[in-house]
């Protein structure tokens, strides 16, 4: 304990004297002596700084990471280039020591990020209001349901087989204690079934869930699917990749109601998988449903621009019976990352690597195809994604391509009954002509 905290042996006396006890095991008294550790813990010796960065590095030096391996997979990850003055920026003391600005008064330069964040999503996704952010895109998903549950006051949520399934398992978890109906609807050649979408879709349901790009990586066809949901009187709720919006149509022209998705490729890396942050934005009619918080512009008494937090709908800020959610506090570090990478990229920037991502993904598809041993699966358009079928063992397969330092596709037969074998690549703009020739070249060797 001394090693660590800088309490002498007369300080650690006269603070046990001052609350009245003899030494330091007074304090757990309450606890039986029969589940008490009675031997010390079994820790490794002290180190020195100097050793201990050693062993450290010795330790990371383990991890195959994209600095030293060329990357192919994706399935809702992906591996972006992250432009050095992100960590420069978001580094600074004032963000990342700042939790939640609770008073405005100090809290104005966090206020004015989450506010430029939430302006800048509504502009990629062609939305009227977005949150300050969210957990990620699959708890995302599951709260734009229940929002939309709450704003029809139906229980019945129409799901495409083809959203990632992640995002369907979080749904599913929550709806256990909502009393929710989740229904998937099937895929035909890799994009939604717009045929089975209309026999399942009733009265009583209150949202569908479609993901474009989707799992498989395809950009589903949304022309049909936003009159079909309205005309029954449910919401359409879109979970898309935001680096797509800078070539594609926003989800706001297709009619969306509530747009949401996982903002890791705004300029977060890959981290082992978290923390990352998921978008939100909806309409106005819509607004005061959404849960999470949302930061808007005023002026002060002097009549200079300011910023407040304008929504709170967490249970923590009103009654309970009026809360739309309690699982909303938004990802402030990973949406600043977002900002300030979306910021650096501006319109032009983005749409470069969007179609970089394009350009890259179906060359690499072609050559793959090409060398005879790996063969199409679906005939759709894709983005930075798409689905092969290997002519062997894709589990082999990436395990021998990690010796070769490449990391390989995701296997969609973990995923999917029937799609054993089936080896779902993502091309990054990261990616070079050498790396991808290389990963064919090996690919179809080993």
């Amino acid at each position: 304990m001394t090693r660590y905290i800088p309490n002498t042996d007369a300080d650690q006396s006269e603070m046990l004297c001052e609350i009245g006890l003899d030494k330091i095991d007074d304090l757990f008294s309450h606890i039986p002596e029969s589940v008490r550790l009675n031997r010390e813990l079994k820790l490794p010796k002290p180190m020195s700084e100097m050793e201990l960065l050693s062993h450290m590095g010795n330790l990371a030096g383990k991890n195959k990471d994209t600095n030293e391996y060329s990357c192919f997979l994706g399935a809702g990850a992906y591996d972006h280039y992250i432009p050095s003055v992100i960590k420069h920026l978001a580094s600074r003391q004032e963000f990342y020591t700042a939790y939640t600005p609770y008073q405005p008064e100090i809290s104005q330069g966090t206020l004015q990020a989450i506010f430029e964040y939430q302006t800048m999503i509504c502009e990629l996704t062609g939305m009227q209001v977005a949150n300050a952010s969210m957990y990620d895109g699959a708890t995302a998903v599951a709260e734009a349901a229940f929002m939309a549950c709450s704003s029809t006051k139906k229980n019945e949520i129409l799901v495409a087989a083809t959203i990632h399934p992640e995002s369907f398992e979080v749904l599913s978890t929550y709806s256990r204690f909502k009393g929710h109906d989740i229904k998937k609807f099937g895929h035909k050649g890799g994009k939604i079934d717009l045929a089975e979408l209309e026999d399942n879709i009733t009265k009583d349901t209150a949202a569908v869930i479609i993901q474009t790009p989707n799992f498989f990586g395809i950009i589903e066809d949304l022309k049909g699917v936003s009159e079909l949901v309205h005309k029954n009187k449910a919401l359409l709720i879109i979970s898309c990749d935001p680096i797509s919006l800078a070539l594609f149509k926003s989800p706001g022209d297709f009619g969306a109601d509530i747009v949401v998705g996982d903002g890791q490729c705004l300029g977060n890396p890959l981290s082992f998988g978290g923390p990352y942050l998921g978008f939100f934005a909806t309409t106005k009619e819509l607004m005061r449903k959404m849960p999470g918080r949302v930061v808007g512009e005023t002026v002060d008494k002097n009549g200079k621009r300011g910023f407040v937090l304008t929504l709170q709908t967490r249970e923590q800020h009103i009654r309970r019976e009026k809360a739309t959610s309690n699982i909303c506090s938004n990802q402030a570090l990973n949406a600043l990352n977002a900002t300030i990478y979306l910021s650096t990229m501006g319109k032009e920037g983005l749409r470069k690597v969007a179609l970089l991502c394009t350009q890259k993904a179906h060359y690499t598809y072609e050559q793959l195809i090409k060398s005879g041993v790996f063969s199409p699966v679906f005939d759709a358009p894709f983005f930075k994604e798409f689905s092969v079928k290997y002519n062997g063992d894709v589990k082999e397969l990436n395990k021998k391509l990690l010796t070769e330092k490449i990391i390989g596709g995701y296997d969609l037969g973990l995923s999917f009954k029937g799609m054993e074998n089936t080896w779902l690549v993502a091309v990054t703009e990261k990616r070079t002509r050498d790396e991808i020739d290389n990963l064919v070249r090996k690919a179809v060797s080993l």
